[in-house]
């Protein structure tokens, strides 16, 4: 079955590239266009793609509709494709339920990559700089999130990599010869340590500590 994905962007040129991009793909379609926030999430309603691939800065706000289609489409990701190659947008994607960030600049076989690791329900990001996405604009949490992660083990610090990467529990379990139950053992304990409740959050220390690397697809093995 074909990854279906509706493009989201001010730019027609961007959405003809878009098109003509996943035409050439046997196991991806664009099956809507959209050219602005509004219509994303109006788009996204009506066909319920698997991945919205969402330009940021364009009229009624990125941002706002990466939220609203997470709201109304949870099992649609949302992929940002955008100019802006500043960590401080990564920051505000993740923390908007946003799967993926990819810069315009990237290879075509980049933005390929990150469709195909988002809709499996991991976070792909190429930016960069995204490893120093946080310490900059947030001072405090560089000072207390390294502390916070040497108090794991190093079996949870290989579980709490994979689930940053989206790895289901089982597909963590077979890497690490582990029982599912096991994983989510370690999983529970790790996040209580951290102080953690949501997987976003997660993501976002785990790029702050370097657990996730940048420039490079983050579902590979």
């Amino acid at each position: 079955m074909k990854i279906r994905v509706l493009a989201a962007d001010d730019h027609a040129l961007v959405r003809v590239g878009l098109k003509a991009l996943t035409a050439t793909q046997p196991d991806i379609e664009l099956v809507a266009e959209a050219a602005d926030g509004a219509e994303a999430v109006k788009k996204a309603v009506e066909t319920q793609p698997d991945v919205v691939v969402m330009d940021l800065t364009m009229p009624n706000g990125g941002i706002a509709a990466i939220t609203s289609i997470r709201k109304a489409c949870p099992q649609t990701r949302v992929l940002a494709l955008t100019m802006h190659d500043d960590p401080s947008y990564l920051r505000t994607v993740l923390a908007a339920g946003g799967a993926g960030f990819v810069v315009k600049s990237s290879a075509d076989t980049e933005l390929l990559s990150a469709i195909r690791a988002v809709v499996k329900g991991r976070t792909s990001v190429y930016l960069s700089n995204a490893l120093d996405a946080f310490a900059p604009h947030a001072p405090e949490d560089s000072e207390t999130s390294r502390p916070a992660i040497d108090l794991l083990s190093e079996r949870e610090r290989e579980v709490m990599a994979f689930v940053a990467q989206g790895y289901t529990s089982q597909e963590v379990a077979d890497r690490l010869k582990l029982s599912a139950k096991s994983v989510e053992t370690y999983r529970a304990r790790l996040m209580q340590k951290l102080g953690l409740k949501k997987r976003a959050d997660l993501v976002k220390l785990a790029l702050e500590c370097g657990m996730l690397t940048p420039n490079k697809p983050s579902q590979q093995s």
